[in-house]
């Protein structure tokens, strides 16, 4: 049996999100040309795309195709690209680089910015609406809105950002911490593993498991990211490291020194991966990526 090439396979599903994100995008024109081209700036300025290449793979463990659970994948890029542009503002974490490019409130200012956020996060969810016309029952994108809501909102991605800001210069718990990081970014990592199970046809039991796994890989990314602003490759980051330890954040690293952070991150690969047991081989793109967090270098 060959070795699964996750590179090659990202790589190919990369092309196939950002191609229907171009197309469903409009081109910058009229009176909104100027949030339109900022929009444009940021969900088109690299990003692995992880969650909608998570989420159509989802699909694909348990029978869906790409084709239907597409704009729900495209959305939830949208989602974690205007939490990007909004993370980064002066009144967040105030970067000036992202991706290895000026952040968006560098480039359109920091009204523009925010705009181009809210359109993004506005724009999200006809995607996610538009699934009922690739035959998804309107039940089912009910559920899969109620699902990013959950995810994006104060009771997930939101509410772990408020966590965050209020942690700097605060000495917390690893609790605290793990907390943070479960809603700040677990939450939308494991609502796309949960809405491709869902659009796809998914029975309860499934969607449960891929729901698993995207808890505990969600943890290991941002655990991963943690160790990264101590050790990462700026060439590879798109950006410096230390920006963590500059703002007195609260990390995995700062808390437990890096060869336990190692090790929290290894209990969250091989709990993903066991939560993936009961699937067949169309899932080794999702082992694949678990593994990959614990040798990724940006």
């Amino acid at each position: 049996m060959n070795e699964f090439d996750l590179k090659t396979y990202l790589s190919r599903r990369k092309q196939i999100v950002e191609a229907a994100l171009k197309e469903i995008l409009p081109a910058a024109s009229g009176l909104q040309k100027k949030v339109i081209e900022a929009v444009r700036y940021s969900l088109f300025a690299g990003g692995k795309r992880l969650r909608p290449i998570m989420c159509i793979a989802a699909a694909e463990v348990v029978g869906g195709d790409i084709e239907r659970v597409m704009p729900a994948a495209c959305a939830l890029e949208m989602i974690h690209t205007y939490s990007l542009i909004h993370d980064d503002l002066p009144a967040m974490d105030n970067d000036d680089f992202r991706r290895g490019v000026a952040t968006n409130h560098k480039v359109f200012g920091e009204a523009i910015a925010i705009l181009a956020g809210d359109a993004l996060l506005t724009e999200a969810f006809e995607y996610f609406a538009q699934s009922a016309a690739k035959g998804v029952r309107p039940d089912k994108v009910l559920e899969v809105i109620g699902i990013a809501v959950k995810a994006a909102g104060y009771r997930g991605m939101i509410g772990g950002q408020v966590i965050d800001l209020e942690c700097e210069n605060q000495k917390v718990s690893l609790a605290t911490v793990e907390y943070m990081h479960i809603h700040k970014t677990g939450a939308l990592i494991s609502a796309s593993l949960e809405i491709g199970a869902i659009v796809g046809g998914g029975d309860q039991a499934q969607t449960q498991a891929l729901r698993t796994y995207g808890h505990h890989v969600g943890l290991a990314f941002q655990i991963t990211d943690d160790l990264l602003d101590v050790e990462g490759d700026p060439a590879l980051m798109g950006k410096e490291p230390g920006s963590d330890a500059a703002k007195n954040k609260m990390t995995y690293p700062a808390l437990l020194g890096i060869a336990q952070s190692r090790d929290a991150a290894k209990h969250h690969v091989e709990s993903s991966l066991e939560a993936l047991a009961g699937f067949d081989a169309k899932a080794e793109p999702l082992r694949a990526i678990a593994r990959y967090l614990l040798v990724r270098r940006g």
